[in-house]
């Protein structure tokens, strides 16, 4: 396939596995893609060895650990770092980014902010797009959401994923930036509930990772999937998401991805935790940071700020705080006295 931007070459911050597949996708479609690395003994062994994340970087791959090349150099960036350091990597590239750029983020996790009261409430707690737009002066913003496993994009087998933006332009230039013929893309005006759908999955993946690890069953995993499908879209229409993404690629179809495959880093934690590992081990031992464990931790305290009954996130809570074993959780639930199976279509 030939280039089919040429005028400003493209940017990515952020050189861990989604990242740079992400990059390499880019480089298919653009003559120039500049990946950021902010570690500047790692940038040099990525530019002289080629590669990053256990992937062969395209030639069409330059290497920069200066944020001001990618604000100056980009119109257009893909910030995809983790969510504790993503407010301070846009501060830090907030000087060289102005109104007209556009950015479209692929990290799938909560920005949560201290506050006086040391609770966590709607009020402290923000997407990536909204910390975007409060640290910096760009308008045109959007995410990359769906089941996106990395080492399978990179091993260039098909996929597809939901670019969403309340800007049909940002949809339509990260269309074209990221098409290929295996690499499908769909267009959402809803930002909000489609980052939701990525975020609050990533709890529900830990779950599955330990029914998994408990040699429980498929039918275990699929009462357990779809219920906690059920407890995303609660908390998710309470936080302004719409129900329709989460039935969608970047809802169901992510859920479904991150809740079966051990190349999912939060599906990885909850096996582990079946083991008995406990999590500080098994953070430790990851090479990437798994989002799950910071979203139990702030959907537990959303659904009493709201008065939802998260069952599973609460059981996964107390796993994780509260040192209530994995087994007798998976006691626990099924003894919960569920009602109505589902409710949000009422």
């Amino acid at each position: 396939m030939g280039s089919k931007n040429t005028s400003n070459p493209v940017g990515v911050v952020g050189a861990g596995s989604f990242g740079t597949a992400i990059a390499n996708l880019l480089a298919e479609n653009c003559d120039r893609v500049i990946l950021y690395v902010r570690d500047s003994k790692k940038a040099k062994s990525i530019s002289k060895s080629g590669i990053s994340a256990d992937q062969q970087l395209s030639e069409k791959v330059e290497i920069t650990n200066n944020l001001e090349d990618i604000g100056e150099k980009c119109n257009v960036i893909f910030p995809v770092v983790p969510s504790a350091n993503f407010r301070e990597m846009i501060k830090q590239l907030s000087p060289f980014l102005k109104p007209y750029h556009i950015l479209i983020h692929g990290t799938k996790g909560f920005d949560l902010q201290p506050s006086e009261s040391k609770k966590v409430t709607p009020s402290n707690v923000k997407t990536m797009s909204e910390v975007i737009k409060e640290e910096s002066s760009v308008v045109r913003v959007g995410c990359l959401a769906g089941p996106n496993l990395a080492k399978e994009i990179a091993d260039k087998m098909p996929a597809a994923t939901v670019i969403a933006s309340q800007f049909e332009e940002v949809v339509s230039v990260g269309s074209e930036l990221l098409k290929n013929d295996r690499f499908l893309i769909y267009g959402s005006s809803d930002l909000l509930g489609t980052e939701l759908c990525g975020i609050l999955k990533n709890s529900v993946a830990v779950g599955a990772g330990m029914l998994s690890g408990l040699n429980l069953g498929e039918n275990a995993r699929a009462l357990f999937i779809s219920r906690g499908l059920v407890e995303m879209i609660n908390l998710g229409k309470e936080l302004g998401g719409n129900v329709g993404a989460f039935l969608g690629l970047a809802g169901v179809g992510d859920l479904i991805a991150t809740c079966g495959s051990s190349l999912s880093r939060n599906f990885t934690v909850g096996n582990k935790l079946a083991q008995g590992l406990s999590v500080k081990k098994i953070i430790d031992s990851m090479e990437e940071v798994a989002e799950g464990i910071k979203t139990i931790d702030i959907v537990h305290h959303l659904s009493k700020f709201y008065g939802i009954r998260s069952v599973i996130n609460e059981m996964l809570y107390k796993i994780i705080h509260d040192h209530l074993s994995v087994k007798d959780a998976q006691v626990l639930l099924m003894k919960m006295p569920f009602r109505q199976e589902v409710e949000f279509l009422d």
